[in-house]
């Protein structure tokens, strides 16, 4: 029963992000369209924003897990020192 509460959930959410996508204040989106080919455009802060969104969670795992890949990083160089050898 839960798998198919699942099964549906995730349907519904499938269909609905195209639309959760598309939902842009009118505002915002003219701001947008009207200043893209100026030198300091709203576009231009707007997708610096999006980009400082989308790099502030690599961070946050990096920070996490920096024991998990510190140990990674050292077997993957102890392994091509190994290899240098031969």
């Amino acid at each position: 029963m839960k798998k198919n509460h699942f099964i549906l959930a995730f349907f519904i959410l499938a269909v609905m992000i195209p639309y959760i996508g598309e939902a842009q204040c009118a505002m915002c989106k003219a701001a947008v369209e009207s200043s893209a080919g100026q030198k300091n455009s709203v576009a231009g802060g707007i997708n610096q924003g999006i980009i400082y969104l989308m790099i502030i969670p690599y961070f946050m795992l990096a920070f996490i897990f920096r024991k998990q890949l510190a140990a990674l990083w050292r077997s993957i160089r102890g392994k091509e020192v190994d290899s240098e050898d031969l």
